[in-house]
């Protein structure tokens, strides 16, 4: 009696861009409430392959693919993610698709919303139905329910905090009936640790129910702790297919990256006590899902000064505030000035600089190339990148100092491109955060705001962009406040770490403090005066 056919089989596939191969000889299969991991390093090729799983247009748009691909035994080729998904298969991807207007229970059941009758139907048929809000939002509450996590489904898109986004993300997928293989591209990487093992615990519900799971993850405990098998992947081709039993997570990350992978977290460096080069009293930051109440700190010049908490809580609020981003109030100064809040060109003036969580919506021009995303705030700002005649009355590009910038960073960024003219949105999503980071480091600011800086990243360009961060204050003395929902990530790499809870400090400690004070000042218990911190919360 012939072998079950799995519920997906993937055969030989590969995939070349531009003449850059990134698939080559691509095989695997999945059976039916099977997890799957797959890990890679960016550019390694797993985006590609879920590109081609799931029908995304600019496979067709760039001369197809070679190989096959089987769902229970019959062979599919997706022209459309429409195809895919009427042929069972969702993704959530690692950028956002929400449209931003909608609430959560618009974007959960677009396409597929629930009408009533009413009597004009008899007249124009059933395209004149209506709504049926009520039906709707019974189901966008079912939805979030089996993801075990509270969101509010009248919430508009543009006014959610990033993980409620992905939540909303993934429970849109949930809603769709007949899904029969769900791919998830980095879902936890937006979302603090209590909210990863509730999505890892809902994921493991779907499973149970028969859904099979392709999960792409940076995060490779996550993946050890989930997953049925690992697949991994390395300049487009499987390097290794292992089972959690058989492997350990540094051997994970060393097969990914074909070499030994450093662990060890910095070395603390011991400061002498020095002036504060910012101030921050009883800021206060109207930003949607990430309200900031009432924080006052204080950091030191060359400092490199942590930011975490629970999502919702506050912290991603701190740095969007300081910079103009959202409305803010309170008293900020910078280098003994004052900064004007909710001016974002101000921030800048004062030389100060960001580095977005939303890396696509605020951080890139996505439509240009690397040359000009990493050249454009310093050129606006600071009139670098400009050759200037008559005292400056004439003015225009100048591109060869653009292009020396760019390659400058694309080696020492390891920026995974075909040339410093390539788009930004052509970029794997760990790259563009890559190409953020260069965009903040050329302007030369004396105070630097980076938020989430290794989402999506994996783990051997993460020690690779801490260690540039950790390179850039100690070099040009660059104080540098950052702000992460990995908490082991800031004490690799910061001095001191302020918690973040219910939109206030609730204390600040050193970085080598032990992992479990930082755990109680999450949870609000513990006292806001701390004896040996510098700053705190009113």
């Amino acid at each position: 009696m012939p072998d079950k056919e799995p519920l997906l089989r993937v055969e030989a596939v590969g995939k070349e861009f531009f003449g850059n191969r990134v698939l080559n000889d691509v095989n695997f299969s999945l059976e039916a409430g099977e997890i799957l991991g797959l890990v890679g390093e960016n550019g390694a090729g797993k985006s590609t392959l879920m590109n081609i799983l799931f029908g995304m247009p600019v496979i067709p748009q760039t001369g197809g693919y070679e190989g096959k691909i089987w769902i229970e035994g019959k062979e599919a080729r997706f022209e459309s993610p429409f195809d895919a998904i009427d042929a069972g298969i969702g993704m959530v991807h690692q950028e956002f698709s929400l449209l931003p207007g909608f609430t959560a229970t618009e974007n959960i059941l677009l396409n597929r919303e629930s009408t009533k009758y009413n009597f004009l139907v008899e007249a124009f048929g059933d395209r004149i139905r209506t709504l049926d809000r009520k039906a709707m939002r019974h189901r966008a509450d079912e939805a979030i329910s089996l993801l075990g996590f509270s969101i509010d489904p009248d919430t508009p898109a543009s006014e959610m905090p990033v993980g409620h986004k992905q939540f909303t993300e993934i429970a849109r997928e949930i809603d769709r009936k007949n899904t029969k293989i769900l791919v998830l591209d980095e879902p936890t990487a937006v979302l603090a640790e209590s909210e990863a093992e509730i999505l890892i615990s809902s994921l493991r519900g779907l499973a149970a129910r028969g859904i099979a799971l392709i999960f792409i993850s940076h995060r490779l405990q996550e993946v050890m702790d989930l997953c049925d098998k690992i697949i991994v992947l390395r300049d487009g081709t499987v390097v290794k297919e292992t089972k959690p039993a058989d492997a350990t997570v540094f051997q994970i990350a060393s097969w990914m990256v074909g070499r030994n992978v450093e662990t060890r977290g910095a070395e603390r460096r011991r400061r002498e006590d020095t002036e504060n080069v910012l101030e921050v009293e009883k800021l206060w930051v109207d930003m949607p899902g990430e309200t900031v109440r009432s924080v006052t700190f204080s950091v030191q010049k060359g400092e490199i000064f942590g930011i975490g908490g629970l999502a919702g809580q506050g912290k991603l609020g701190i740095a969007n505030g300081i910079m103009g981003l959202y409305q803010a109030g309170g008293n900020v100064s910078a280098m003994g000035q004052k900064v004007t809040l909710n001016s974002p060109a101000g921030s800048l003036r004062l030389n100060m600089a960001f580095v977005s969580e939303d890396r696509r919506g605020v951080g890139l021009l996505l439509d240009e190339p690397i040359d000009w995303n990493i050249a454009f705030t310093a050129m606006q700002i600071q009139d670098k990148f400009l050759k200037k005649m008559l005292g400056g009355l004439i003015k225009w590009r100048d591109d060869a100092g653009m292009r020396e910038a760019a390659l400058d960073y694309i080696k020492r960024l390891e920026i995974r491109c075909t040339s410093h003219k390539q788009r930004a949105v052509e970029l794997s999503g760990g790259n563009q955060q890559k190409v953020c980071l260069a965009k903040a480091f050329v302007v030369g600011p004396e105070i630097l705001f980076v938020s989430e800086p290794t989402r999506g990243i994996d783990v051997g360009a993460k020690k690779l962009v801490l260690d540039t961060i950790r390179s850039v204050n100690e070099e040009f003395g660059t104080t540098i406040i950052i702000t992460s929902s990995e908490l082991e990530e800031l004490r690799s790499v910061c001095d001191r770490i302020a918690i973040v809870d219910n939109g206030r400090i609730s204390g600040i400690r050193p970085a080598d403090s032990l992992a479990e004070e930082f755990g109680v000042l999450m949870m609000g218990e513990s006292p806001v005066a701390v004896s040996d911190t510098v700053g705190g919360n009113d």
